[in-house]
């Protein structure tokens, strides 16, 4: 029995992979005092039965940077410690079955390549030689990443364990946390229960490595950490005579992977509809565990898997396994410090990849806690992203029942959740349902992304071509550039900011000028010690000491994290008053003349200029019209209390008759925010990007005095950008961008798209992407002199490239 300290400098709190890598790069970090505890033995929750696949590529470049480092790791970890890891780098195959999911592997090869990932795409044939067990009927390509590996999870967990040990952690299995104490809105230690004794750990810092545990776990202190366990089957056979080593199979329109080991076969399954495990908590001595067998559930991947490997029709089953794994919302891991708790991090929620996860999760999460930021943009995996309803068993339930079939199902653009839907809900949801919204979802939110035609179908057919909704899309788009658009944006974060230091809060840790008129509206950003943006957003100044921030409705909770990390002992609130007020925008060369037939207020420029913010009647409602765009146009967003927000959408919607109102959706937003070159949070702007590189060095002003960034917004200016943000059109009329897509100048890869989308008024697909500056001296001028194309699919389309704003570049339609 280990002696447990009263003090640590953090406790880890779970032995799985994710908790021994965490304290493994914590102690390489040189820290002491780190105590991992283990409710049973280390391994025994998911790792032990995990399928030990290592791949590397994932749908971002952070990601895929993580999922190399664990390859990385794992090579080199057992020359550290002695204990054997069991990776073998066999590389992969992915093979394809349809045309469409022929278009999406050879997407992501460009991809690999874009991200330095080796890679080769395959003909059927090549791919039956690289794995002749196949039978190749149907397979219409296939891609090899031959650096893919597989490794044994539980070596790999025991190996991180002795790696931290050999560095001065203390790891006590058979000791369960109890709960994590806190006092003042910050974590002070945790209690915790060995056998007949008890007692407590202060602490500085604690991490919840809990697995599928977590939830429950961090929901004693009032953190969200949504997650749901849900059985995963696999079989495997009996020795098959002959059978060495291959690479790793993935079928994903069979739902099917497979993995030889030992001579043996493993054949996995992430079935389209999963079963939840676990609702009402898991029993206490779980430990090393194995679920009931459902042969009735798996025998539908079993059926497909024999005809598509024959030797399996002859192959005894020695094992059928069904074991729990935790999945979340959204197929991502979280990371990250709760915003609701000081110094209670995250590292859970892997969704069947924790074992080429959580070499690289452990390290950017140790060194993200060494270092106060993130190393690099995790917001992919950042536990700020999770709403607080999302803690809700009910639709975790539901939810996870989808996310693990996503795992293999097409990556669509534009693929939308099926369950748990309709629980936020703006007042006009109902409005524009009758009126042929077509709903996506973000953070929750029911949000109308197009409007279908009378007797059209008001449903996705999600292809990686042209989507059925396409038409759709340009009818509105030319709306929003011609006449005039009304969308719903209520789904916009809304914070309120008041107090005496409310302006000396915001003029810190804004980089604009936020000492303004009131009515006043400012474009800024967030940024932190490193010049990267923190967040995107407006604010308003409503009073002396009254402002309102509105940020991107997926943003809110970490930018409200972000708010009070810095608000210190000021005296500030700091208020999210999101639901209290619909919004609407009207956009479009037209907005004025339709606002002028539902109010008696002048909208002229000298009466309402742009950025100015004031309160107007609509019918018989009050609003607060904010001039304002993200589709770079004449507009208003118009701030409405709930209450009144039915009657003023009805008073436009009636009034719009005369000027031939269009009711639009977030694609077509989309698609003209990308027109002009208008940045979006999460993609082209990160806390990763430099202002100044992201061309928003207008929003920046560094004569207003000291505030958060500043310092190095003046360094990057003295030593020149290392790259630009550059918009691109496709001369090509015909393919579609999406991101991710390489970038080339002169023939060769130097970076890959933030984000896409069609142009519908320039005439092609648009992309944003950062190209870097050579020497870091080039000049606007000779960057534009190069040839640019992009990558789609393995092929290469010429494109246009820009540094301003290919629409309206001088912004002239929006100040009319």
């Amino acid at each position: 029995m280990v002696t447990l300290p009263a003090k640590a400098r953090v406790v880890i709190i779970g032995g799985g992979i994710s908790g021994c890598s965490v304290a493994y790069h914590l102690a390489k970090l040189g820290w002491t005092d780190i105590v991992l505890l283990e409710r049973k033995q280390l391994t025994s929750g998911t790792t032990w039965h995990a399928a030990g696949l290592v791949g590397q590529l994932r749908a971002s470049q952070n990601m895929t940077r993580l999922a190399k480092y664990s390859a990385d790791l794992y090579t080199r970890l057992e020359a550290e410690t002695g204990l054997a890891t069991g990776f073998r780098q066999c590389g992969s195959i992915t093979a394809a079955l349809t045309l469409e999911r022929k278009e999406e592997i050879l997407r992501q090869a460009s991809l690999a390549r874009a991200f330095g990932v080796d890679v080769n795409e395959l003909s059927p044939t090549e791919v039956k030689t690289l794995y002749p067990h196949l039978n190749i009927d149907g397979v219409t390509a296939g891609v090899h990443l031959p650096l893919d590996g597989q490794a044994d999870p539980g070596n790999i967990g025991l190996a991180l364990a002795k790696g931290a040990r050999n560095n001065g952690a203390l790891i006590a299995e058979h000791v369960k946390v109890t709960q994590v104490t806190q006092q003042n809105g910050r974590v002070t230690g945790v209690d915790w229960v060995q056998g007949a004794e008890q007692g407590h750990i202060a602490a500085d810092l604690v991490v919840n490595c809990g697995g599928m545990w977590g939830r429950d776990l961090a929901a004693q202190n009032g953190v969200t950490l949504p997650l749901h366990a849900c059985e995963h089957f696999y079989i495997v056979t009996e020795g098959i005579p002959g059978l060495t080593q291959m690479p790793v199979l993935r079928v994903p329109d069979e739902c099917a992977y497979y993995k030889e080991d030992a001579g043996k076969m493993m054949l996995g399954a992430f079935e389209p509809k999963a079963k939840p495990w676990g609702m009402n908590g898991i029993s206490e001595d779980f430990c090393f565990d194995q679920l009931p067998e459902d042969v009735d559930h798996f025998e539908p991947i079993l059926e497909m898997s024999i005809n598509r490997m024959p030797m399996l029709a002859d192959a005894g089953i020695h094992t059928f396994f069904n074991g729990p794994e935790s999945f979340t919302p959204d197929d991502r891991y979280y990371l990250g410090e709760a915003p609701e708790l000081r110094g209670y991090w995250v590292a859970a929620g892997y969704n069947s990849i924790g074992i080429a996860s959580s070499g690289g999760a452990g390290m950017a999460l140790a060194q993200w806690m060494n270092d106060g930021e993130a190393p690099f943009d995790l917001w992919e995996v950042d536990i700020r992203r999770a709403q607080p309803f999302q803690k809700n068993r009910r639709y975790l339930k539901e939810r996870v029942s989808e996310t693990l079939g996503l795992l293999y199902a097409d990556h669509f653009p534009y693929r939308q959740m099926a369950t748990s839907r309709g629980i936020r809900r703006s007042a006009l949801h109902d409005h524009l349902k009758a009126r042929g919204a077509v709903f996506g979802e973000v953070a929750g939110w029911e949000r109308a992304n197009w409007f279908a035609n009378d007797g059209q179908e008001r449903e996705y057919r999600y292809s990686w071509k042209r989507q059925n909704w396409f038409d759709n899309q340009r009818a509105e788009h030319m709306a929003l550039r011609t006449g005039v658009g009304l969308l719903d944006m209520t789904s916009f974060g809304k914070i309120r900011v008041d107090g005496t230091d409310a302006l000396a809060f915001l003029q810190h840790i804004c980089a604009n000028q936020i000492d303004v008129a009131v009515g006043r509206l400012v474009y800024t950003q967030m940024l932190n010690a490193r010049g990267g943006i923190e967040s995107d957003l407006t604010v308003t100044r409503l009073g002396e000491t009254s402002f309102l921030l509105v940020v991107p409705g997926a943003s809110l909770q970490r930018d409200l994290a972000w708010l009070r990390r810095h608000a210190d002992d000021r005296h500030v609130t700091i208020l999210d008053v999101t639901a209290g007020e619909a919004v609407l925008p009207v956009m479009g060369p037209k907005s004025r003349d339709l606002l002028r037939l539902v109010s008696p207020d002048d909208f002229s420029n000298e009466a309402h200029p742009f950025g100015t913010a004031r309160e107007i009647e609509i019918g018989m409602g009050l609003v607060r019209a904010h001039r304002v765009t993200y589709v770079g146009e004449l507009g208003w967003e118009l701030y409405v209390s709930t209450d009144q927000a039915a009657h003023v959408f009805e008073t436009l919607v009636e009034a719009g008759t005369e000027v031939g109102l269009k009711l639009c959706g977030l694609h077509a937003m989309d698609s003209c925010r990308i027109e002009k070159a208008y940045r979006h949070f999460g993609h082209d702007i990160t806390d990763e990007d430099h202002v100044l590189e992201a061309g928003l060095g207008f929003a920046v002003k560094t004569a207003k005095g000291d505030f958060l960034g500043r310092d190095a917004v003046l360094r990057k200016r003295e030593t020149g950008l290392a790259r630009r943000m550059v918009q691109f059109r496709l001369t090509d009329p015909e393919p579609l961008l999406f991101h991710n897509e390489p970038i080339l100048r002169d023939g060769a890869i130097v970076g890959y798209l933030s984000s896409g989308n069609y142009g519908h008024q320039l005439g092609g697909a648009i992309g944003m992407g950062y190209v870097p500056c050579a020497y870091g001296g080039e000049s606007p001028d000779e960057m534009m002199a190069s040839r640019y194309g992009i990558m789609v699919a393995g092929q290469v389309f010429d494109a246009t490239a820009s540094l301003t704003p290919m629409y309206d570049p001088k912004s002239e339609r929006i100040k009319a």
